[in-house]
């Protein structure tokens, strides 16, 4: 059984391809999808889409109507989504695209650690699952698809 799982989280480190990587040294039949990973692809893909916009207002809301369309696509696509919470980095979008799968209902499997236990409580209640790495949420995938 193929599953296909978006990965929600920060895009700053390497985390999905440690997932992408321990995945595929196990044979595991997953496919992965996710927002664009390029920052500045990201940042611009508005104006390389729409054309130069007139202030950087302007310009953050050209890229983040085609990134949410790239979003809704691929988490509608899913099977299961995996939101990935760390300590580092402000995750507002990680908090959007796990509500949306949750409003969605896709199965979501929250990463956090044991420090974002009190910020995150009411998101963890509402997923199938919570882990503090992505190998334990990779895991519980596995396990899914055993005979």
């Amino acid at each position: 059984m193929e599953l296909m799982i978006y990965l929600a989280g920060e895009i700053h480190s390497n985390w999905r391809q440690q997932i992408k990587e321990a995945a595929k040294k196990q044979d595991l039949p997953f496919v992965f999808l996710g927002p664009m990973e390029d920052h500045a692809r990201s940042d611009n893909i508005g104006e390389e889409i729409l054309g130069k916009q007139p202030d950087p207002v302007l310009k953050d809301d050209a890229a983040s109507s085609i990134n949410n369309l790239r979003t809704t696509i691929l988490l509608n696509k899913a099977d299961v989504v995996i939101a990935l919470f760390g300590l580092q980095y402000k995750q507002w979008n990680t908090a959007m695209d796990a509500a949306s799968a949750l409003a969605l209902q896709k199965p979501l499997i929250l990463i956090r650690p044991k420090e974002l236990h009190h910020p995150l409580k009411e998101l963890a209640n509402k997923a199938q699952v919570v882990v503090e790495t992505p190998d334990q949420a990779l895991q519980a995938l596995k396990y899914i698809i055993e005979a």
